[in-house]
């Protein structure tokens, strides 16, 4: 499927001033220990006593060495590499300083001139590219408490020193909502290669923005950053409210100042915290205790044989395979789902082949074909997703993606697929077959087969318009009451009478059957 072009930039406000927003992104890596050394990285709002995860390395001591954690450096390669990023020979670390509370050793282990990735873009699904600037590695600082009923500030250290990915952009995007889709793409990607949680209700993806306003096709305004965003809906709330801030003071023929913002969420507005530092302010320099890292050949072409496939080209695989497009879009965006629904697809292919008239003669016809895609699909999306959301029950607790559960579940699907169960029925035995039962054992023991033999079938018709003649007479007159007849029939035999041919026979025993 083609995807559609991309639309149109956003037009320019009212008062002729267009929104120019860049995004700094912050990503915790999926690792278990610290970037620098072997303490564990909690990170987020992992429930923990403070300053317990904490060693010489993260405290800043004296005398105290980094050491690289190289699953942090294979991740963020990664995650660059998909991004189409250039990904250099040698990358190096650098000290960029700062005096903060939460940084015990004035300057923070970053990436300067030479980061992990350089260039790239990431495409949205309404097809709009945004362009990136770097992607490099870095460490985090630690947490500041400030206690209402104090006049001091707690410091834990917990986090100093976990591992980071910061993705910048360029100043691709136009509006709030723009920032909030390619949000929302960089948390699919994350977890799609399991570089991240990327949750940002826990802290483990965090994003900054940089707002400006021009003329169109002006040379780019006085940028602004909004900091201490905590979600997507603040992201796309702080930009509006910082573009609508800078068009007054534009159009009161005042300067916009650079500088650094907090956003206050109960208020919904932003406040000063510093002027805006430039690079240089940082004092970069190459950490002398941590060498350049070689990036070799062989190495990359490993990391990138092992990287899973990225939301764009799952959209393009579950597309051409027949999906329909929220359905594909919303499997590439959701990892748990998407491993689900793989898994489910591979165990139907499974099952056709061993239930294969060749492999076994007594096996009917219908059942050497696997489900439709869309099929499979629609049981995911539709029952499993919502049986999980009726149980309160986490669909990746189900483990859908492991070869037996799936296999389980694609078995349900082929039953009905096959017409040996009804779709009745066998949402009746999801819950058990999710809970670890298999469906074709429920359905013999139980004698669940679906039943469309005309003389089983025809004594439950004649018992149903015998005990509603009324309803039969109206029927004549009114097509739709069939569907209250089919209701008894169906409650009489326990759901397992074939849909299809009760109603075909209610129809032909009415007089109503097609000629």
């Amino acid at each position: 499927m083609s995807r559609p072009a991309a639309p149109p930039a956003p037009a320019a406000r009212r008062s002729g001033y267009e929104v120019v927003v860049g995004l700094e992104v912050h990503l915790a890596l999926r690792t278990r220990t610290k970037l620098f050394c072997r303490c564990a990285a909690v990170g987020g709002a992992d429930a923990h006593e403070p300053n317990r995860h904490v060693c010489p390395v993260c405290l800043g001591l004296p005398g105290a060495l980094p050491v690289p954690n190289a699953r942090a450096l294979e991740l963020a390669v990664r995650f660059a590499a998909a991004l189409g990023c250039a990904v250099p020979e040698v990358t190096t670390f650098a000290r960029k300083h700062y005096g903060y509370p939460d940084a015990p050793k004035n300057y923070q282990i970053s990436q300067h001139d030479r980061p992990v990735g350089l260039g790239g873009a990431l495409e949205l699904p309404n097809g709009r590219r945004v362009g990136l600037v770097r992607c490099h590695l870095e460490e985090d600082a630690g947490r500041l408490i400030h206690p209402t009923y104090a006049d001091h500030s707690l410091v834990d250290l917990d986090r100093a020193g976990a591992p980071l990915i910061e993705l910048v952009t360029a100043p691709d995007l136009r509006s709030g909502e723009d920032a909030r889709a390619f949000l929302e793409e960089v948390r699919a990607l994350a977890r799609a290669l399991d570089v991240s949680d990327a949750t940002p209700e826990e802290g483990r993806m965090r994003a900054d923005v940089n707002v400006s306003l021009r003329r169109p096709g002006e040379p780019l305004g006085t940028k602004v950053e909004v900091k201490n965003l905590n979600s997507f809906k603040s992201v796309q709330a702080a930009i509006e409210s910082e573009a609508t801030r800078q068009e007054r003071l534009l159009q009161a023929g005042r300067p916009v100042s650079q500088e650094t913002r907090g956003w206050n969420e109960g208020g919904q507005k932003s406040y000063v915290m510093r002027t805006k530092e430039e690079a240089a302010d940082y004092r970069y320099l190459d950490d002398p205790d941590l060498p350049p890292v070689r990036l070799t050949a062989a190495w990359l072409a490993a990391v990138r044989a092992a990287t899973p496939e990225t939301p764009a080209a799952l959209r393009r695989r579950y597309a051409a395979a027949g999906l329909r497009p929220d359905d594909a879009d919303r499997l590439a965006t959701d990892a748990d789902l998407s491993r689900a629904y793989d898994a489910l697809v591979a165990a139907a292919g499974r099952i056709a082949v061993s239930t294969a008239p060749a492999a076994a003669p007594q096996a009917p016809p219908s059942a050497a074909h696997a489900p439709a895609p869309q099929a499979l699909a629609n049981w995911l999306l539709v029952e499993v997703v919502g049986w999980a959301h009726a149980t309160d029950t986490d669909v990746a607790a189900l483990r859908l993606s492991e070869p037996d559960a799936a296999e389980r579940l694609a078995a349900l699907v082929a039953l009905v697929d096959a017409r040996e169960i009804t779709g009745p029925t066998a949402k009746a035995l999801l819950g058990e077959v999710l809970a670890g039962a298999d469906p074709r054992a429920l359905v013999a023991t139980r004698g669940l087969r679906q039943v469309s033999d005309e003389d089983e079938l025809g004594g439950w018709v004649d018992a149903a318009l015998a005990a509603h003649p009324e309803v039969a007479a109206g029927a004549r007159e009114q097509p739709k009451a069939v569907n209250f007849l089919m209701g008894r029939v169906m409650q009489a035999s326990r759901g397992q009478a074939r849909p299809e041919a009760v109603r075909a026979l209610l129809l032909e025993r009415l007089g109503l059957a097609e000629r």
